[in-house]
């Protein structure tokens, strides 16, 4: 058969749904091989909505995504994607085109050396130079894109490769098994767990893959555990729960940390480097115990004590099996701080002033979205405020990028997550900015027949970076916009357009949009003056409850 046909055939085994693309000339015959294949071709506006939407997929289902683009612009616009799939830990494998090998045709013309370009962000980056190289090449990419810890591959396909025949057979793929923990290190953790007097428990973004949710909740079922979460770990646990004590959206100094320096031991189970500290680790303070698929990444702030490597799931059952009975744990030793947090929480949260702030956003929200609907962010200032107070159920229900944190990812991270669940409802929480980024992809949105509302929050401006330069005593330069008419801007493309006018308008919006179905744009005016009380200046005058 034909190299690319074999390429497909390759893909097929793997179980490859879909591929989210903008085409070249060099992918013609990747094209051709496609069209009469299982494989649902989604072509995106513009070659990120391909990636982070490829890379959404992954992150959702733990099978890698694919996208495709051609050569040159085509493959450097997919570098912040890769990134994203990268630092974020989301399987992804991008395939580009490139001119022929053998033969140069057009000199330099839009060549870049795309698999040395690529090689600092992905687990594997390879150029296809023979057809016959494809099986293995597809296995070994899926491989490493899949394996602990996830991440991103390239494989560059030149047209002349894509057009040779070929006789070599696919490659079937085969499940992998991770070990487990080993005893010694096990029995070492219980006995630390049972001398701590207030053990606390971290869930980090490496718990909230591979199903190791089902084995946690058991876990802080049997010892009662109090527990607070990183970004990426939202909803591994319930966040309804009486233990739960927070999650760690600033470095340092929030309400969280209260409970954090009353620990004298840290269970931290998948942390993953790539967020922001949830903690500082000092050289004579508490003990930290690391469960993880791998080996800790030591750094000044974190070098743990213990480690317990090998499958979270396993490694959190059979330490359970160590503490059944055994009560490790009084959460009555944490329960002033959960009310002290759940109390601030609540805090604002019926405000009734517009421009809407954002404590009552996240509130409306949280009412309007059930147990199991999800909530993709874009990056800006409200990533903070939903983090801090919007309560996670269910894991992968509040979809927030803690690793690269790129703007430009949430409208499409929220259509794949459409596409996924369509019996759910699916929310996008953009920032102007962040929206306008990628907003082209509503296109792709309104083509595909998506139920998905989209809630951008407009303050014409940067908010993120205006709250840091506050904080930093600056004054206010350089980082204020004009935006389009997004009532406008959303009927052009084939959605419908709200414009909120009072606080009360939001709540019934969302739910007419969510009822009504198809693909809304709900332009919502935010005042983020809350940002510097709260987040700044409540939180420098904190003082922790005794």
């Amino acid at each position: 058969m034909k190299a690319s046909d074999l390429l497909v055939a390759a893909l097929e085994a793997e179980g490859v749904e879909y591929i989210f693309a903008v085409p070249g000339e060099e992918n013609l015959d990747l094209l051709e091989s496609l069209r009469t294949s299982s494989i649902r071709l989604i072509v995106t506006r513009h070659e990120q909505g391909a990636g982070f939407m490829a890379a959404t997929y992954g992150r959702l289902t733990g099978k890698a995504g694919v996208c495709l683009a051609t050569l040159g612009p085509g493959a450097t616009n997919l570098t912040t994607p890769a990134a994203y799939a990268a630092l974020g830990a989301f399987p992804l494998v991008m395939i580009t085109g490139q001119k022929p090998i053998k033969v140069s045709k057009q000199a330099q013309f839009q060549i870049v050396d795309v698999v040395s370009l690529f090689t600092p962000l992905c687990k594997m980056a390879k150029q296809i130079v023979n057809g016959e190289r494809i099986p293995s090449l597809v296995r070994e990419g899926f491989r490493r894109a899949q394996e602990e810890r996830p991440g991103a591959v390239l494989l560059e396909l030149p047209e002349d490769i894509a057009e040779e025949e070929t006789s070599e057979p696919v490659v079937a793929p085969h499940p992998r098994q991770y070990a487990v923990a080993g005893d010694a290190a096990l029995d070492e953790a219980a006995e630390r767990i049972l001398a701590a007097d207030r053990p606390l428990l971290l869930v980090g973004a490496g718990a909230n893959r591979r199903s190791a949710c089902k084995a946690l909740r058991k876990f802080v079922d049997d010892t009662q555990f109090p527990f607070f979460n990183t970004q990426m770990g939202k909803g591994v646990l319930d966040e309804a729960s009486p233990l739960y004590l927070g999650t760690a959206a600033l470095s340092s100094d929030d309400y969280v940390h209260c409970a954090i320096d009353r620990a004298d031991l840290i269970v931290n189970i998948g942390h993953d480097v790539v967020e922001k500290p949830p903690f500082y680790m000092e050289p004579d303070g508490r003990t930290v115990i690391h469960i993880n698929y791998k080996a800790a990444e030591v750094d000044q702030v974190y070098f743990p004590q213990l480690e317990v490597i090998g499958d979270i799931a396993g490694s959190v059952e059979r330490l359970g099996n160590r503490l059944r009975g055994k009560h490790p744990s009084d959460p009555a030793a944490y329960a002033n701080v959960h009310e002290d947090i759940a109390a601030h929480i609540r805090q604002g949260s019926d405000d009734g002033r517009f421009p809407m702030v954002p404590q009552r956003i996240v509130a409306d929200v949280r009412a309007v979205m059930g147990r199991d609907d999800i909530v993709a962010l874009d990056n800006g200032i409200y990533k903070i405020w939903f983090a801090r107070n919007y309560i996670a159920h269910e894991p992968n229900t509040i979809l927030l990028d803690n690793a690269l944190a790129t703007m430009g990812a949430g409208l499409p991270s929220a259509m794949m997550a459409a596409m996924l669940s369509p019996e759910r409802r699916v929310l996008a929480v953009c920032g102007d900015g962040g929206f306008m980024m990628n907003s082209q992809e509503v296109e792709t949105a309104v083509r595909l027949g998506l139920n998905l509302v989209v809630l951008i929050l407009n303050d014409s401006a940067y908010g993120m970076i205006r709250w840091k330069q506050e904080e930093l005593g600056f004054p206010e330069y350089g980082l204020s916009f004009a935006n389009p008419d997004f009532v406008a801007y959303a009927k052009s493309y084939g959605a419908t357009g709200h414009r909120i006018e009072s606080s009360e308008a939001l709540v019934p919006t969302l739910n007419e949009a969510f009822e009504s179905g198809g693909v809304h744009l709900i332009d919502l005016p935010v005042d983020y003056s809350e940002n510097r009380k709260v987040l700044i200046d409540e939180l420098k005058a904190m003082e922790c409850p005794q």
